[in-house]
């Protein structure tokens, strides 16, 4: 496939889930949504069609995904692992996990392992405050994280 055929085919989807999305009151969310489920991310490229469609400017879209700290610019790792760093989660000891995660995956916040495995993100609270700490796996909560189960999680994510 050259890469002209990949450029149409990521247009032909794109626009269908703008016009799946459309009708909708509201509609840019959704859209931002369902490109970041279809992509892994919100392409730049996307940015200006999807400002076209809702008649805004691509300035206004880049706005909402560096605004939302759940949109990616650039594509994600085969999982995305995210850190609950509040209050509650830091009392119990996330930034000693942080730090082991980080030294074990060799990346920093926001970034991808070499290997394209696993991407690392910090969020602000998981809503599981009472069993912190916390952290979110491929959309899985786990609670109450210890050494012990966050070496079976990063052996998951380096499968």
């Amino acid at each position: 496939m050259n890469i002209r055929a990949v450029a149409v085919d990521e247009a032909t989807r794109l626009q269908a889930i703008i016009d799946d999305c459309l009708h909708l009151e509201g509609p840019m969310l959704p859209i931002l949504h369902r490109v970041q489920e279809e992509f892994g991310y919100v392409p730049e490229s996307a940015k200006q069609v999807i400002a076209l469609a809702l008649n805004v400017s691509r300035a206004e879209v880049h706005g909402v995904v560096s605004f939302y700290p759940d949109f990616r610019d650039h594509p994600a790792g085969r999982h995305v692992l995210k850190l609950c760093r509040a209050e509650a989660c830091q009392s119990m000891g996330c930034e000693p996990l942080a730090e082991t995660i980080k030294e074990k995956l060799g990346v920093d916040w926001h970034q991808t392992a070499a290997d394209g495995s696993v991407t690392l993100e910090p969020v602000f609270c998981l809503g599981l405050c009472a069993q912190a700490p916390a952290l979110m796996l491929d959309g899985e909560v786990h609670a109450r994280v210890d050494e012990h189960c966050l070496g079976d999680i990063l052996a998951e994510v380096r499968r």
